[in-house]
């Protein structure tokens, strides 16, 4: 038993005051302990710290009661400022942290998960005004999933980005109107499909029913796939709603250390119970009924919809269908995705089971190599650097050994090419090796995406989009191999080459089954932009076309379906066309053929576009479309970012507009860029009419624009053989006698620059 000594009260040298139980000549038990400054702490102690249950009232008026550990704030209690504001759920150090739920000065209120003392996981937030928001949050912010509802009616179900709607969402107006589609930072951005009200249109529930991961990624909702082509969402015609901006008021956030105990304010909460009975809500609520005067007239509309593209908010194309064309152009298209997959250059196993094994072992192999290259001291590569014998083969068992880890994977063989060769690419391109293996081997994982061509390979795109591993066949890899060494010099001599920039070459063999050969990329369409279009060009017309009723957002287009010619800054494109020159004379030594300009392109809304902004504010209130959609303007390194990644590598360009001087791209209102070959690049794109168009129910609204290019030289490991050169030559004869021979090397060159002085057309016009 615990001997403990009460005293009335004791005066402490600095003024405090403290009457309680003691132990010695420590606080120990009950006590009540006043500070100079009037603070006050009433409850348990433990040799001379706060520790247990306890009050404490401060003399601005905020007041505390709840769990206390070694003098802080930690475990669950309830936290009243002198605004009117009450937290009342878990804390740490001090800081809301866990389960908890605050009601604000102002009437909102927030009831979710907190970290650091913001908003951070799963929660719901209701304005004063009675707007709603449930889903995930970050920083303080919503990101990820979620639900907004206006106390006007309408609904907003989809994804976020710091704050704002960007990415797939579906939109319901109040009106009972719906729009599947995407959003970019809070404005509608590429393409979706409006169904106005009464009509007809794929089920909300069942888009909602839908399982998500918390990024937005990947979207496997049977309901995007009804409402297609990852559609972006528009929502013209109807009044624009909007949130109130969340204000977070100070936290208590004293100094102090940390215990590793925390209790839950309520461990039944769940966000999904939220969600659910949001949506539900919403569901059985139904369209609003319609008055019987309207319901013949909308009978003859009800089966209208409107392919929409959005651009920055503005609406820039329109297709009109009926609800049953929609609808067999999306079983048409689900038919073709669920046709039988041509055998992949893998192991005999479930396909998702392969999937997640190959991802697993690329990442600790790649872990395993790069971790062991790195400490040795930079050289120059030698000869005996290239070939297929330059290689470092591990064996990986699941139990580990002497070299490798233990993993949760299954047995396999590693085999690392080149190591030295690409370990100096990587420093050459700036990659710091640290961001590499994080980039990649992150715990966030790859992301599979579906094959843009007919090669069968897999590809994986890295957690932050900076790199893409593609799967080889063994001919590639003894192509890659045998080009290596001029590959390097080339790169070396040119350090804004087009040319796609290899970062690794690896084989995985899994136990009893067959090499996977990968090699990775960078991802040149790593950029803070929306890619809105991607052009695949190679300069020939033969079966260069996509059909209209295949494409979707991330459809990869050909030549004869490129609408537009590029006018750029005279500089700029002299230094393409002499870069693009180069690259092609090395691919010509190198007799490789049947590789690709692959284009991106960034469209900004039309300066005449700004009228029609007036149909309603973003959430702040204010405008976005700036008064000036490019800007040309003078270099100032400390002004852009520097963020290591694919680009990093290159010179900053001239342009002739700014007096042959360095410069920078400026997008009032969205960021500033440094211009690099093949990065960043801004021209006017003037749109050509194609015959198909001139009775097509689709119109644009626009025939030029601001746009921003990313360019590169891809499918750089085909090489030239007879073979080849008969089946091309017979197809020629089909389109152009005289190009029976096109597929040699030299004369394949010559049609590409050809092809693409049509498209970049040189002018005296600069860009400005």
């Amino acid at each position: 038993m615990e001997n403990n000594e009460r005293l009335d009260e004791k005066v402490l040298s600095n003024g405090d005051v403290y009457y309680g139980d003691f132990k010695g000549t420590l606080p120990h038990g009950k006590g009540r302990y006043t500070w100079l400054d009037g603070t006050v702490y009433e409850g348990d102690w433990e040799l001379g710290k706060m520790t247990g249950k306890g009050e404490i009232f401060w003399r601005s008026g905020a007041r505390y009661e709840g769990d206390i550990s070694g003098g802080y704030l930690h475990g669950c209690g309830t936290f009243t400022k002198a605004d009117g504001s009450v937290y009342k759920g878990a804390w740490r150090m001090n800081i809301q942290h866990g389960v908890g739920r605050k009601e604000y000065g102002n009437s909102d209120m927030y009831e979710g998960m907190w970290k650091e003392g913001v908003h951070e996981g799963s929660g719901r937030y209701t304005w004063n005004s009675g707007n709603t928001y449930v889903g995930n949050w970050k920083g303080g912010k919503m990101w990820g999933r979620g639900i907004m509802k206006w106390v006007n009616g309408d609904l907003y179900n989809g994804f976020w980005l710091n704050g704002l709607r960007h990415g797939s969402g579906i939109y319901r107006f109040a009106d009972g109107a719906y729009y599947f589609g995407t959003w970019s930072t809070g404005l509608m951005d590429g393409k979706g499909t409006y169904y106005p009200a009464g009509s007809k249109h794929p089920s909300l529930k069942k888009w909602c029913s839908v399982g998500y991961n918390d990024k937005g990624k990947t979207m496997s909702s049977h309901s995007l796939s009804l409402a297609f082509e990852e559609s972006t969402a528009p929502k013209t015609f109807i009044k624009r709603s909007y949130s109130e901006k969340v204000s977070m008021g100070g936290l208590l956030r004293n100094s102090g250390r940390i215990s590793n105990r925390a209790t839950s304010l309520d461990e039944n909460w769940s966000l999904f119970d939220s969600e659910r009975e949001l949506v539900s809500h919403e569901s059985s609520s139904g369209v609003p009924e319609v008055p019987e005067e309207r319901q013949d007239k909308m009978q003859d509309d009800s089966s209208l919809v409107y392919e929409r593209e959005y651009m920055q908010g503005v609406l820039i194309r329109e297709r009109i269908r009926t609800y049953e064309e929609l609808m067999h152009k999306t079983k048409q298209k689900n038919k073709l995705h669920g046709k039988e997959p041509k055998k992949r250059p893998c192991m005999d196993m479930p396909l998702g089971d392969r999937s997640y094994y190959l991802k697993l072992n690329l990442q600790l192999g790649i872990r395993y190599t790069v971790g062991k290259i790195t400490p040795v001291p930079k050289r120059e590569v030698r000869s005996s650097d290239f070939g297929e014998r330059a290689r470092i083969r591990m064996f990986f068992p699941k139990k580990g050994s002497q070299f490798t880890p233990p993993h949760y994977s299954i047995d396999f063989y590693w085999k690392d090419y080149c190591p030295m060769v690409f370990r100096n690419l990587r420093e050459m391109f700036k990659l710091d090796a640290a961001e590499y293996m994080m980039s990649i081997c992150d715990d966030d994982g790859l992301t599979e995406l579906s094959s843009p061509g007919k090669s069968g390979s897999i590809f994986y795109l890295s957690h932050d989009g900076r790199f893409v591993i593609k799967t080889l066949k063994k001919p590639e890899v003894k192509v890659l191999l045998k080009m290596l060494p001029h590959y390097y010099c080339h790169v070396g001599d040119h350090e804004n080459t087009l040319i796609t920039k290899f970062f690794g070459l690896h084989c995985i063999k899994l136990m009893g089954g067959r090499k996977v050969r990968f090699v990775v990329m960078g991802n040149m369409f790593c950029t803070e932009l929306r890619i809105h279009r991607r052009y695949d060009l190679k300069g020939s017309s033969l079966g260069r076309y996509t059909d209209r009723e295949k494409i979707d957002e991330n459809t990869t287009l050909k030549d004869l379906d490129l609408a537009y010619v590029f006018r750029m800054d005279k500089s700029l494109r002299e230094a393409l066309f002499k870069q693009i020159s180069l690259d092609c004379m090395f691919l010509e030594s190198q007799q490789i053929i049947d590789y690709s300009l692959l284009l991106g392109l960034y469209f900004r809304a039309p300066e005449q576009l700004k009228a029609l902004l007036s149909l309603g504010p973003t959430s702040q209130g204010e405008l976005l479309i700036p008064s000036k959609g490019l800007l040309l303007v003078t270099h100032e390194p400390n002004s852009v970012s520097t963020t290591p990644g694919p680009h990093i590598r290159g010179s900053t360009l001239r342009a002739f507009s700014v007096g042959d001087k360095e410069v920078d791209l400026l997008l009032p209102g969205t960021g500033r860029l440094r211009v690099q070959l093949g990065v960043n690049m801004p021209a006017q794109a003037t749109r050509k009419l194609i015959q198909e168009e001139v009775d097509s129910a689709e119109s644009e609204l626009f025939e030029v624009y601001d746009v921003v290019l990313y360019m590169g030289i891809i499918d750089i490991l085909q090489e030239y053989n007879l073979k080849k050169k008969m089946e091309h030559a017979y197809k020629s004869l089909q389109f152009d006698p005289l190009s029976i021979s096109c597929v040699e090397p030299k004369l394949y060159a010559k049609r590409l620059i050809s092809f693409l002085e049509r498209v970049f057309p040189a002018n005296d016009e600069v860009c400005q």
